[in-house]
């Protein structure tokens, strides 16, 4: 196999094998059992110990070890650190509910504007919250912002995608690509017209909602 080829492989796996990815489906549907049908819901206690590594460096709760997927040689890389805080952040987000907050497709600025647009709060207090998070420059700071934006988009239902969040954190790492992440979150938070991603829970892509591709290193 090419090494190229082999490389795409090996990421699709790595991608396959991440923990939402494990228990719903690219649609927002949660897995099923092959021989009884049952659906593969997250567990309690998985939950939980994702929501351990909340505000914690990667690596350091020995908990969340064994959801890693990111490769690692023996130093906590970049990667490491951003899906450590996806994890964490899905934790968060599915504790207690009864679907899926992992779907594919959906960014954090297209999900941000259903909740801006829900009448569950304040418009101008979650302009006030996005505006935060983007303003910030290290990670720590915008995953401290995100953490309350994910718990009132919990409230209302509101999936995101979690490949492309843990994407966006990776890039948030990077100066060169932080002001591309923030361009993208505005365009869809602020995207012109409704859409039926104007409705939380809805978790479908309406039209000029800006969705961006995860790089291949992830």
């Amino acid at each position: 196999m090419p090494t190229n080829a082999r490389a795409d492989t090996d990421t699709t796996a790595r991608v396959a094998r991440r923990y939402w990815n494990q228990h719903v489906t690219g649609d927002g549907n949660w897995r099923r059992d092959a021989f009884t049908g049952s659906e593969l819901r997250a567990a309690g206690e998985d939950l939980a110990a994702l929501r351990s590594g909340l505000g914690r460096p990667a690596a350091t709760v020995p908990a969340l070890w064994r959801y890693y997927t990111s490769p690692v040689d023996g130093r906590v890389t970049r990667e490491l650190e951003a899906e450590h805080a996806a994890l964490a952040l899905y934790g968060l987000h599915q504790q207690s509910q009864s679907v899926p907050m992992h779907r594919r497709g959906i960014t954090i600025g297209a999900a941000l504007r259903a909740l801006h647009r829900s009448g569950r709060f304040s418009e101008e207090a979650v302009d006030r919250r996005v505006a935060a998070a983007v303003h910030t420059t290290a990670v720590p700071a915008l995953l401290y912002r995100l953490r309350g934006l994910i718990t009132q988009l919990r409230s209302v239902q509101q999936p995101i995608d979690y490949d492309q969040l843990m994407s966006d954190v990776w890039r948030w790492s990077h100066p060169e690509h932080r002001q591309r992440v923030r361009r993208e979150w505005g365009l869809a938070y602020h995207a012109w017209g409704p859409s039926s991603q104007d409705q939380p829970g809805a978790g479908r892509n309406g039209e000029g909602v800006a969705t961006t591709s995860a790089p291949s290193t992830l």
